[in-house]
């Protein structure tokens, strides 16, 4: 059996931000018209300091199939190690036969950064100008390069409970690709958040970053941090105040803590969700109605987004003679 294999570079040379925007947007229009497979993730915790997740996807319309395997251990960052391990091994539809293992972490940070750069086309106010972004590792990265995408952002600040990451993410993320030429390390998180058109958080903090009473009207909030049902990354009044938006209503109300928190509290009903991202890239919920409202976007990450990016950068590797092949 002939496997090609994809690295962490020659994930990034085939990936672009662009085309992985685009990508999701299909994915997720399939998953919310019936025309995927995503089971619900199998969680494997680990002495309780981090968790071994398995997700498989099938997409029917595109033929996308594929399952990663991804650990996230928060404490990673202390040892100087990635938060985030991954492999996604992609499969022929048709027959089941492995084609191609590609490395996870970096696929997962792109795919992760154009969901939000999907809801943000399709939720943020066309003007919007000023982005907040919550965390300073590689998802926030992506996420500032997504938003920079679909959006002509004039200002860029940054808030991390590791300041010294947080200069270094504003030094190297200052002036790449769409992002504007310079970052502010904001001082505090409501600092950070006031005035911003758009806010991203990519923590793995289990308690609210930012004080929701500080979103002005119509402003947009991606939420992709927190993946537990005890994590709450963003506040009651973020959730209160917002057009809520999800990846998947089952998969929301399974493992968003955001959500979930509230909802047992009995300060919200399971109709504030208002629609899935794939319910408003096929038109069957419109979305923004003001430019005074504020919408949340609320992801937990599923497993087509990952399908769907492996099969853009194995086609574009294939292309462009990237990766190597290995028998087994």
């Amino acid at each position: 059996m002939d496997l090609q294999v994809l690295s962490a570079a020659d994930v990034v040379a085939s990936l672009p931000m662009a085309e992985a925007i685009g990508g999701m947007k299909y994915a997720f229009a399939q998953l919310s018209t019936g025309r995927a497979e995503a089971p619900l993730r199998t969680h494997v915790a680990t002495k309780n300091i981090g968790s071994t997740l398995v997700m498989p996807a099938f997409l029917a319309d595109s033929g996308d199939l594929a399952v990663k395997v991804v650990s996230v251990f928060p404490n990673n960052s202390q040892l100087g190690l990635p938060t985030i391990h991954a492999l996604v091994l992609a499969l022929d539809a048709e027959i089941g036969k492995p084609l191609a293992l590609l490395e996870g972490s970096s696929l997962t940070a792109i795919r992760t950064g154009a969901v939000s750069g999907a809801a943000t086309d399709l939720l943020a106010r066309q003007d919007a100008q000023i982005v907040a972004i919550f965390g300073s590792g590689v998802q926030a990265r992506t996420q500032l390069e997504a938003v920079c995408t679909v959006r002509d952002i004039q200002e860029v600040r940054v808030f991390s409970l590791l300041p010294a990451q947080a200069g270094q993410f504003a030094r190297e993320m200052a002036g790449r690709g769409p992002i504007p030429p310079a970052i502010t390390v904001a001082k505090d998180a409501n600092s950070a958040v006031k005035d911003a058109d758009i806010i991203c958080t990519a923590t793995t903090s289990s308690t609210p970053v930012f004080d929701g009473q500080y979103l002005k009207p119509g402003a947009h909030v991606n939420g992709v941090g927190s993946f537990t049902p005890q994590m709450q990354e963003n506040d009651l009044q973020t959730v209160k105040r917002s057009l809520v938006i999800v990846d998947s209503r089952a998969a929301a109300l399974q493992e968003a803590g955001d959500l979930i928190i509230p909802l047992r509290a009995g300060d919200i009903t399971p109709e504030h969700i208002a629609a899935e991202l794939g319910e408003l890239v096929a038109g069957i919920y419109p979305g923004r109605t003001s430019s005074s409202q504020i919408t949340f976007f609320k992801s937990v990450g599923i497993a087509v987004q990952d399908a769907a990016a492996a099969s853009i950068a194995i086609s574009n590797a294939r292309a462009n003679g990237l990766g190597s092949t290995i028998t087994l």
